[in-house]
């Protein structure tokens, strides 16, 4: 069983971009195949232990170079939650209801009441907004630097 893993292991440290290239491809069918609510459901949950990972890794580390990885693996779990959002938007309007995990998550946040619900979702659109704009002035400052 450890022989396993170790050949694994090594062939994906081999094959890294093989491996980031099927990544994007899968996160691509995501986006455009409907899913069904149980996949979509271990997806979503696949989606939190990994950013719970992700995080703890990160808090972890006393040197930046010990996850040089970071910025790539950042993109790959934005799209990955990008395509998720796409696909649960899809199953809400097709068929009203997109699985157990965002119905409980729903209902631990609003707690049925609609007024908090809008209240929440208008500070989460404002703040996106903010971070989008602030990311896009700061991209556009480093690019003057560069050209």
């Amino acid at each position: 069983m450890a022989a396993l893993s170790m050949t694994i292991s090594r062939g994906i440290r081999k094959n890294s971009d093989v491996v980031a290239a099927v990544a994007v491809l899968l996160i691509l069918a995501i986006m455009i195949i409907p899913l069904p609510v149980s996949v979509l459901d271990l997806l979503l949950a696949v989606n939190i232990a990994t950013a719970l990972a992700v995080l703890m890794v990160a808090l972890y580390m006393t040197e930046p170079l010990q996850f040089s990885v970071f910025p790539g693996l950042l993109l790959i779990l934005t799209m990955f939650r990008l395509s998720l959002n796409i696909a649960s938007t899809r199953l809400i309007l097709g068929e009203g209801f997109a699985g157990q995990i965002i119905t409980a998550f729903g209902n631990f946040v609003v707690k049925g009441n609609y007024v908090v619900g809008m209240i929440i979702f208008l500070i989460l659109v404002i703040i996106q907004f903010v971070v989008i704009t602030k990311g896009a002035g700061r991209i556009a400052e480093v690019a003057a630097r560069f050209t």
